[in-house]
């Protein structure tokens, strides 16, 4: 064939019949069974996977969760415990999770986590074909997984709706539903499930839960490295972990800030400069605004019986009506009050000896203290030796558990003689080598601006304060501390109050007829009492008598004698059910229906004290205690609002059905309130004096051998209840009285509770007179009769104030020209 001759195709058709034609040569016949096979080949080529794809569209497809679902996806948040005024008091909860809306996400979090997971997020439509191309050929050619071939949004579709199995099955779910979320969802939304869901170690749930975790900081506060950090994580959580694997997770973050770099997010300076700050991270939990254990977990039970055990992990918000600032100042008050009760009963000694020989260096002496755990705002330190101050005096220097050093001024630790027993200690010290010794663990205290000795308090105290008005509790505390204690005094213990019971009885008979100028004698009595099982001489504290004494001054001076005999007048079961006015529960007045109860033999709550106080700060209604103000879910919806009852503000003009029920007259609650001021101008809890506030009033109670010390007081306010004493009842020694054990802890929390409200006395209802009596018998005087009292009398009881007589006269006129 020439070079330019045009090529021929000759088909078998167009050759001569005469020839020999080799495509006429007949073919061997095909078997029947190659035929099958063949054509079962070629079917099964084709047709097993398309049955494969209507096995899979008409059985698995159709059960796929709707992508829909994640427009109002649910996270397992934990439930969240707040403050009335927003802090944080808990977050309780198996999972740590703070959810985020894509625009509270900083743009760098975003830009890190592109890089580091999907880099083509923005620009692919829910699967990287590339991306898995070059995982499949990564697996193949070297036998391990090299990298991921997942898109955030394939790992949205696996963490919101598949398990983890390994399974192809579960990979083509993957991206067939990563197709119906990108046609479902932005890709901003699609992007902030993501960072809020993925796991990034420690219970870590979530960008913001990661940055709290490993730096303690929201995760707008977080740098360039810390995003890269975090952004290194959702790859291999306990692998890339930077507490658990410092080094490996610095490369990870690195090779992140490379990648940002590459992407143009950042400079190369940016980069550079990010690697080179070394890892700096430390465990932490959640920063608790507010110290307030107790409460959280009467939040906790609150939400566990509303809601059930979904509560504590559905995201809701529990706001109670604790006031932040109160409870930070209840705590103090308390824990200063039982260290104050120590520093009156000496020293126990060290918690334990180091033989400081033994240890080489400061650090290995740290390391022996991280062993002491501390609690109740004490600190924990080692005693290094002893020194002189520049004024003359000794010091003892003393290395803190967080390794600082501190000198503790011997006149600080004075008082702490070898503690004997609860009435008696050893010789004062003269110097600090008499209380301590060089490799003594000692409990430290931040008081007055300084470190000072202190100890683990072997007595333990409740404070509960509420508004008296709408039943809210301001602040609360359970005990010295709750991780040392979880047992709440203030609402589960039930105690006897003494003589905290009296203004309650007092306050029945000025409803059965009497007046705080009726006469009752204090004097020694014998009583056979069948509920009593013996013979009973009840007493004064201070083992005196004193005779005919009017109910104003028995009740300033807490008289026994005269309670008896008053309860006694006015009849057991009156005095009995008229408890009952005050929210006191029934089954605890019935154990006591006596006369065992004019002396606080019943036991109460410091919760039910403070309730029945604020009956009288109110003027007289019943408000129901409560701590819970509202619930929140996790959109930020009310669930629920605390709906009770309001005392009516005197002068009450209007009550209507929101107003708490009227259980006491107003003037029977003026006239009580009256009397227990007095308490304080010049009686029992004068010590409350230091506060100079016309508007407080209050009484003391102690019970037999001091084994309980009490003070509630109030102003129209607040109402604050205080106990003190040992959890297995035991004296807490002589003169431990509630004016000393337990008022300096109510004066401390007190002094902050009113310092923003006005000083003015307590509103007087109408219906009222004053009258001069006779202090000695009572007797209504005429007006300006020398020596005379003004006392406080409801109209209809008023008593007739005689007229003057010749001789009186006489006297005034002899007195007046003297």
């Amino acid at each position: 064939m020439l070079k330019n001759e045009p090529s021929i195709k000759i088909f078998p058709k167009d050759l001569p019949e005469t020839s020999v034609n080799p495509f006429l040569v007949p073919p061997k016949k095909r078997s029947g069974l190659k035929t099958t096979l063949w054509l079962g080949a070629l079917l099964g080529f084709v047709g097993a996977p398309l049955a494969a794809i209507v096995f899979y569209a008409i059985t698995i497809y159709p059960t796929l969760p709707n992508p829909a679902e994640l427009k109002d996806v649910s996270y397992q948040v934990p439930l969240k415990i707040l403050t009335k005024d927003g802090k944080l008091i808990s977050e309780i909860g198996t999972d740590k999770r703070l959810p985020l809306d894509y625009t509270q996400i900083p743009e760098r979090m975003t830009q890190a986590i592109i890089s580091a997971e999907d880099e083509h997020f923005f620009e692919h439509s829910g699967v990287d074909y590339k991306g898995l191309a070059r995982a499949a050929y990564e697996l193949i050619s070297t036998g391990s997984k090299q990298s991921g071939g997942s898109t955030i949004t394939m790992q949205v579709a696996r963490n919101f709706f598949l398990s983890n199995e390994k399974t192809y099955l579960r990979k083509l779910n993957e991206i067939v539903l990563a197709y119906k979320i990108e046609n479902e969802l932005s890709k901003k939304e699609i992007l902030a499930l993501y960072l809020n869901k993925i796991f990034l170690g420690y219970r870590s749930y979530g960008v913001a839960a990661a940055a709290q975790t490993y730096y303690g900081k929201t995760i707008d506060q977080l740098n360039l490295d810390e995003f890269a950090m975090i952004a290194g994580l959702p790859k291999a959580p306990s692998a890339f972990n930077p507490i658990a694997n410092a080094t490996r997770a610095k490369l990870r973050r690195d090779y992140v800030l490379r990648r940002m770099q590459e992407e143009n997010y950042i400079s190369v300076d940016e980069m550079l400069a990010a690697q080179a700050v070394e890892v700096n991270v430390k465990l932490t939990g959640t920063r608790i605004d507010v110290e307030a254990s107790y409460v959280a977990e009467m939040a906790r039970a609150f939400a566990l019986d509303k809601f059930g055990e979904d509560a504590l992990k559905n995201g809701l918000t529990i706001i109670t009506t604790v006031d932040s600032h109160l409870q930070q100042e209840a705590n103090q008050a308390v824990r200063e009050g039982l260290q104050e009760y120590e520093r009156r009963h000496g020293y126990r000694g060290s918690i334990t000896q180091l033989a400081l020989k033994v240890f080489d260096d400061n650090d290995s002496l740290l390391e022996a203290l991280q062993e002491y755990s501390h609690f109740g705002g004490l600190n924990i330190g080692v005693v290094t030796g002893f020194g002189s101050t520049k004024e003359g005096g000794t010091h003892t220097t003393v290395m803190l558990k967080t390794g600082e050093i501190i000198e503790i001024p011997f006149k600080t630790m004075d008082w702490a003689a070898k503690y004997i027993d609860v009435n008696r200690v050893g010789k004062k010290p003269s110097k600090p080598q008499d209380v301590l010794a060089q490799g003594d663990v000692i409990y430290l205290q931040w008081l007055n601006q300084a470190w000072q000795l202190a100890q683990d308090p072997l007595t333990e105290a409740a404070l509960v304060s509420l508004n008296p008005n709408n039943g809210q509790i301001l602040a609360l505390v359970g005990g010295f501390d709750y991780f040392r204690s979880k047992f709440n005094r203030a609402t589960q213990s039930k105690r006897q109050v003494g003589s905290n019971i009296k203004p309650f009885l007092y306050s029945a008979a000025l409803e059965n007829g009497m007046t705080a100028a009726t006469v009752i004698n204090d004097a020694p009595v014998v009583f056979h009492d069948a509920y009593l099982e013996d013979i009973w001489r009840p007493e004064n504290y201070s083992g005196k008598f004193y005779g005919p004494t009017r109910l104003r001054e028995a009740l300033v001076y807490s008289r026994n004698l005269v309670s008896i005999r008053t309860l006694q007048a006015i009849g057991i079961e009156t005095g009995s059910e008229y408890l009952k006015r005050f929210g006191f529960p029934l089954a605890e007045i019935n154990k006591q229906r006596n006369l065992s109860l004019s002396l606080g033999a019943v036991e109460f709550s410091p919760l039910n004290v403070a309730q029945a106080y604020s009956v009288f700060a109110n003027s007289g209604y019943q408000i129901n205690p409560h701590i819970i103000l509202e619930v929140r879910d996790f959109k930020g919806e009310a669930i629920y609002t605390a709906q009770n009852p309001t005392a009516c503000a005197s002068p009450c003009a209007n009550e209507s059905a929101d107003t708490a029920p009227r259980v006491i007259e107003e003037r029977n609650a003026y006239i009580m309130t009256s009397i227990m001021q007095d308490v304080i101008r010049r009686g029992s809890g004068k010590a409350a004096n230091v506060l100079k506030r016309e508007d407080i009033a209050g009484k003391t109670g102690t019970t037999n051998d001091q084994k309980d010390a009490w003070f509630s007081g109030y102003s129209p306010n607040v109402s604050t209840t205080v106990w003190a004493g040992f959890d297995q009842p035991s004296t807490l020694g002589r003169a431990e009285v509630g004016g000393r054990a337990a008022l300096p802890i109510w004066i401390d929390y007190m002094k902050v509770a009113l310092a923003n409200t006005p000083n003015q006395a307590f509103n007087r209802p109408p219906g009222l007179v004053n009258i001069l009596i006779d202090p000695e018998t009572g007797q209504a005087l005429p007006a300006g009769t020398p020596g005379g009292l003004s006392e406080i009398f409801r109209e209809e009881n008023a008593p007739a104030v005689p007229s003057v007589t010749q001789k009186q006269m006489q006297t005034m006129t002899d007195e007046l020209f003297e």
